[in-house]
């Protein structure tokens, strides 16, 4: 298993959840990874299990929403790794609320941590993923595309998301740099927690999944994000890949 052999990759978010699964999918088909998360001690524990298969691989403990210093962290990944190959724009912070009842706060937060980072992070790495030629995963999500209610700050960042990631395409694309999204339903710690907190809405969600069931972190999207970040996938860009058992078609 050596898709992403001498790669390195940048994930944020990836000491736990869908941004670990994806660094062990990553590591696992050959890649050297660099894990952004704001939670020190998981991230410790998360590299640990990483640099078994990939020595190299090192933890950044960082504040996405301190946007000053973003490009720092990219050209510190840079300079200790020697180059930048893949860049996944994972991490996400938002609240639930109505839009009756939505702040300036929760709007804040979310586009602090989600949709300013993605754009920033983008930015940065560019003139690196210009040299290797590299890919842009970026995270969508059905909130937005379906309208989820009491999901509008987050919702509305994910699209902001989308959008900047098919300008990216257009713009990075003469450049030979791949620009996707994944928009995943997926068994997080935050899924299953929302699950247990809101069981009803949880089982309504789970029967309007053709498959019936969350996406495993790491087989499921981890192997889909491995796909948009190898060779494979060299003809893709500027596409929102549904890994959500079938629950939104795109037309």
């Amino acid at each position: 298993m050596n898709k992403l052999q001498g790669k390195v990759a940048i994930i944020t978010g990836g000491a736990s959840g869908i941004g670990k699964g994806m660094a062990t999918a990553f590591v696992k088909e050959g890649a050297t990874v660099a894990i952004i998360d704001l939670n020190e001690e998981t991230g410790n524990q998360t590299i640990k299990k990483l640099q078994e298969y990939q020595p190299e691989s090192i933890f950044i403990q960082a504040n996405l929403a301190e946007h000053d210093k973003l490009a720092g962290i990219v050209k510190q990944i840079a300079d200790k790794l020697g180059k930048i190959d893949i860049l996944v724009n994972n991490a996400h912070a938002s609240k639930m609320s109505s839009i009756e009842e939505t702040t300036q706060k929760e709007f804040d937060l979310s586009f602090n941590t989600g949709f300013y980072p993605t754009f920033y992070f983008m930015q940065a790495a560019l003139p690196y993923l210009k040299e290797t030629k590299g890919n842009i995963i970026n995270f969508a999500s059905s909130a937005g595309l379906n309208g989820d209610v009491n999901q509008v700050s987050y919702a509305a960042a994910k699209e902001a998301i989308r959008a900047v990631t098919r300008v990216a395409a257009n713009e990075f694309g003469p450049f030979g740099i791949n620009v996707n999204l994944i928009a995943p339903i997926a068994s997080s710690p935050g899924m299953l927690q929302w699950a247990e907190e809101n069981p009803e809405y949880y089982q309504g969600m789970l029967s309007r999944i053709p498959l019936r069931r969350l996406g495993e972190l790491e087989s499921d999207i981890g192997r889909v994000a491995v796909f948009l970040a190898s060779e494979d996938s060299s003809y893709i860009s500027g596409q929102t890949i549904m890994v959500d058992g079938g629950a939104t078609k795109l037309r």
